[in-house]
């Protein structure tokens, strides 16, 4: 049986956490890792190397701040500069395919956003690359419809992990209904290895959070945070941050506490995907 691999993002690590939280939660993710019996890889760049797997030291030193975002429009000009950056999702689905690593972890991955002409590159990268990926569906600050219909649209293969309807993120369930669904690891392997014999791009197993918040409620806070940014005309890159530091402030911190728990389901389910599929071999 060949080594069952997890990618990990270390954009979370660079520039999602404050310091010494940020340190704690990628820790975290890794033990949650090697607990379901596979190997985390945390996927950054460090003076201008490609990384696939972190020592504590260089975790750290990620960690305490200074380095770069690197996505697929930078990431060229990052190495060539000799940067450090952590990776967004689509930087890390391309690095870890082309290291040969089929399962990635993640909290939540980008889409499309209300504002006009703000796509993220994390669908075109799940468009092309044959991976599976794990996340609690695309982040709550995103037009959810719109995000699904791209998805469609760009022949990503949605599968929803024992449900029916698209993760929100912070919240379970969703309006939206997925395609399709499966209930085990095995089963979610499975489907990966057919889409890849097919030529199809990446798998995105969506994993409800166990302890969420509702949809509505995420959504009143969202609209909200949504139009002070609006009022103090926070637009562009800043607009993220700030509309989840927002939500964060709106649920008293609950955010928060949700987040850290996707991200440590949607690890150890990747594990138990990546064990399974390294048992087909």
């Amino acid at each position: 049986m060949r080594e069952a691999l997890v990618a990990l993002e270390s954009a979370l690590l660079t520039h999602g956490l404050p310091y010494p939280l940020n340190l704690e939660v990628a820790q975290a993710l890794e033990g949650a890792v090697r607990e379901e019996g596979a190997n985390p890889r945390t996927i950054a760049l460090l003076d201008g190397e490609v990384r696939v797997g972190l020592s504590p030291e260089e975790m750290e030193r990620l960690a305490q701040g200074g380095a770069e975002k690197a996505s697929l429009w930078n990431l060229a000009a990052l190495l060539v500069k000799g940067k450090s950056a952590g990776t967004t999702v689509a930087a890390t689905v391309h690095l870890a395919h082309r290291h040969g690593i089929e399962v990635f972890a993640t909290g939540g991955i980008g889409g499309v956003h209300p504002e006009p002409h703000d796509e993220s590159a994390d669908l075109v990268a799940l468009a092309r690359t044959p991976i599976l990926v794990v996340a609690s569906g695309p982040k709550a600050i995103l037009d959810l419809r719109a995000t699904l219909e791209r998805l469609e649209t760009l022949g990503v293969s949605v599968v929803g992990y024992r449900t029916d309807r698209l993760p929100a993120f912070f919240s379970p369930v969703s309006p939206y209904p997925v395609p399709a669904r499966v209930e085990s690891p095995l089963e979610a392997a499975q489907v990966y290895r057919k889409a890849k014999a097919l030529g199809l791009g990446a798998v995105l197993l969506v994993n409800p959070v166990s302890e969420g918040i509702p949809y509505e409620r995420v959504a009143a806070w969202v609209e909200e945070a949504s139009h002070q940014a609006a009022r103090e005309g926070v637009y562009g890159k800043a607009l993220t941050p700030y509309l989840l530091r927002r939500l964060s402030e709106l649920s008293q911190g609950e955010t928060d506490r949700v987040n850290r728990r996707l991200l440590l389901e949607n690890a150890r389910l990747a594990a138990q995907v990546a064990r399974a599929l390294a048992g087909l071999e």
